[in-house]
């Protein structure tokens, strides 16, 4: 696909239609679209001279449980990260390993937790040898993305210039931001104003497929490079499995050499897990144990002490259950409903 094609006026109306799907009742996607074929005609004549110029985020901060810091785009420029996420999506999937389960189509954290079980069965050979896992976490993720790294692992694959120019300005719009921001605090004499080239924002749809694209390098290297083959991701936590401990920490200090010398990332050091199978494996919200699946603990205390303290209505019970029906929680599920039409009879 070649830059004119991509932001072509027609494409730019299929894109809105695809972006506005769910958002109709958000007040800045009504607004945009009380002068929709104006906004649309503009952007495409912005992206068409080269003279498109990314906005500002809103910043805010959701507890999912664990609090994250949100960016968020205007309308206007989220259609643009809608455009190049499909550009890029279509690009770049192909060249994924099978075992990457973030943010990917029919992927997911139950196929990656059902792929998981089927490994531990393999490896452990029907629950009758030792099964090890390791799982890790990088530190600070998406605050640590190097953006000219990134670039180059998209510019392997996209030939297009102009593209290439379009992909680097979403790229350094985050870095851009905090500068703006800085240059309306009040500054020390001796502070200097440089814009960061690491980081990508929590928020953007393109954030989850430069994430990919970042991290695909350490997916291939451990498939092609170390040969593991029982190895999953889900973002940035990874995990890999072998009935052998020792060699497992040889895969440790490989894949932090690795991780420092060609992404510029870290391991969290509070989150190395190495655990036997029999012990139970945390993974994408679930404990995979032999031959059963249960809630994490501290989700379902989460959720129990949510509807307790706040009630529970048709929509949450169905999203609770949703989430149980993929282990094996019979009585959980019985409870959650007890306490649903317990409280819908009063």
């Amino acid at each position: 696909m070649t830059h004119s094609s991509l932001i072509s006026i027609e494409n730019l109306f299929q894109t809105w239609e695809e972006f506005k799907c769910g958002k109709r009742n958000k007040r800045d996607v009504q607004v945009f679209e009380r002068h929709l074929e104006d906004n649309l005609f503009d952007l495409h004549l912005a992206l068409k001279n080269k003279s498109y110029k990314h906005g500002g985020y809103l910043e805010f901060y959701v507890n999912d449980p664990k609090r994250r810091h949100i960016h968020k785009a205007q309308v206007c420029d989220r259609i643009v990260h809608h455009l190049l996420y499909k550009y890029l999506y279509s690009l770049f999937d192909k060249t994924f390993i099978y075992d990457s389960y973030s943010c990917r189509l029919d992927k997911g954290t139950h196929r990656a937790v059902r792929r998981l079980e089927k490994y531990t069965r393999i490896v452990s050979r029907n629950y009758t040898n030792n099964c090890w896992a390791l799982k890790l976490d990088i530190k600070k993720f998406f605050d640590s993305i190097d953006h000219r790294i990134l670039l180059k692992l998209i510019a392997k694959s996209v030939n297009d210039h102009e593209i290439l120019s379009l992909v680097k300005i979403v790229i350094d719009s985050y870095s851009s931001s905090v500068v703006e921001k800085l240059k309306g605090e009040v500054l020390d004499k001796t502070r200097t104003i440089s814009v960061r080239q690491q980081g990508i924002p929590l928020g953007n749809l393109t954030s989850q497929i430069f994430a990919n694209i970042y991290l695909n390098g350490l997916d291939q290297f451990i498939k092609h490079n170390l040969k593991i083959k029982y190895y999953l991701r889900y973002a940035d936590d990874f995990l890999t499995l072998n009935n052998n401990r020792q060699y497992l920490h040889h895969c440790f200090e490989t894949l932090q050499q690795f991780l420092s010398r060609e992404l510029k990332l870290e391991i969290h050091p509070a989150k190395v897990s190495l655990r036997k199978f029999s012990w139970g494996i945390d993974f994408c919200g679930y404990i995979v144990l032999p031959r059963y699946i249960l809630p994490r603990a501290k989700t379902k205390r989460r959720i129990f002490k949510k509807v307790l303290k706040s009630g529970i209505n048709d929509q949450s019970l169905q999203s609770y259950l949703g989430y149980f029906s993929h282990a094996n929680s019979y009585k959980i599920t019985e409870n959650l409903e007890n306490i649903y039409w317990s409280t819908s009879e009063i």
